[in-house]
């Protein structure tokens, strides 16, 4: 099973229409969560820890990767010197630590505790001292982005994302994030806890395959669309954010700062477009709003949720971390 999940013995109830609920003990699956450890500096000095994230092992080198890129620590791969993951201090190893040494003139970050990070897996942006922090500027103006979509494309994103999640359908606790073409292929699908870890691996992976900035591209996530996974996207120039659940406020003004198409509630047949909707192809005209009397917009009753919604399995596309690695060792590999 690996280090991306465990069994752990359970004690099941089912209350289900009888006086006596129903009790049984058996072995469950969880998914795994473990801290990684992301240290940085240049290459010949001793490297300062950054950030502690809590994350579901494997991709680790692309997690860390993604993270330093979209906090705008680096800009691209050539950035990066070595990236390797060190042997713990635990026995087995563990390899929860990725050391990141910079190439020669890239400046270190800085490591004050305004800028130092403790990321939890639903929180990316925790431990930073102040609002200016949690900003970061990208390189690629996706207001620029020519990238057009149809509705139809869009609405068969979730149904291929969920099939391609075999964490989240063994353990029912993974978030993920999927790269698509605007005809709705899926390039690169990656799995956390954390639903920002499950985005940095995406875009670490895209670093390393020399494919940024994302232009033309899809970035769907599985829960929620929060402002650090808007910032994340247009870090990576991705010009379209689609979530099957709500946006929060800041996202949305992010989007519309920045010009970054964000689609929420995007089930079934139905989407709300919060920003960018010039992208979005519609073949007949937008009516006007009839109504000024508060209500959700949200497709269906029962809420925004933040889970992903049932389909069949798919393949596995995730692998655990293993060994310690150079950047420049690691060879090209598919999504």
């Amino acid at each position: 099973m690996g280090r991306t999940s465990a069994r752990r013995r359970i004690l099941r109830i089912d209350i289900g229409t009888g006086d006596t609920p129903a009790v049984s003990r058996r072995p469950d699956t969880l998914a795994a969560e473990e801290p990684l450890e992301i240290r940085v500096g240049p290459a010949g000095s001793p490297r300062s820890p950054l950030a502690v994230t809590m994350r579901t092992p494997g991709d680790d080198l692309d997690l860390a990767l993604g993270f330093l890129l979209t906090e705008g620590v680096i800009r691209a791969a050539g950035d990066v010197r070595t990236a390797q993951l060190c042997a713990g201090a635990e026995t087995p190893n563990t390899y929860n630590v990725v050391d990141v040494a910079l190439a020669e003139g890239v400046p270190p970050p800085l490591t004050d505790p305004g800028r130092n990070f403790y990321t939890t897996s639903s929180c990316g942006v925790c431990g930073k001292a102040s609002v200016d922090a949690v900003r970061t500027r990208s390189m690629y103006p996706v207001a620029d982005d020519p990238a057009r979509i149809a509705p139809a494309a869009l609405t068969r994103l979730p149904g291929t994302l969920r099939a391609a999640q075999r964490g989240f359908e063994a353990t029912g606790g993974l978030h993920a994030a999927g790269l698509f073409t605007v005809d709705g292929e899926l390039i690169a699908i990656r799995e956390d806890v954390g639903r920002h870890n499950a985005v940095d691996k995406v875009v670490g992976w895209a670093l390393r395959e020399g494919r940024l900035p994302l232009a033309g591209h899809v970035l769907m996530v599985s829960g929620r669309a929060s402002f650090e996974l808007a910032q994340k996207a247009t870090m990576a120039g991705i010009p379209v954010l689609a979530a099957v659940s709500a946006p929060s406020t800041l996202a949305v003004d992010l989007a519309e700062e920045l010009g970054l198409t964000l689609v929420g509630f995007l089930r079934g047949q139905t989407m709300n477009v919060y920003a960018g909707a010039e992208r979005v192809e519609l073949a007949q005209r937008v009516e006007p709003a009839r109504s000024t009397a508060p209500q959700s917009t949200a497709p269906g009753a029962g809420g925004p949720g933040d889970a992903s919604q049932p389909a069949a399995p798919g393949p596995v596309v995730a692998e655990p971390a293993t060994a310690s690695h150079s950047i420049g060792d690691i060879p090209p590999r598919s999504a």
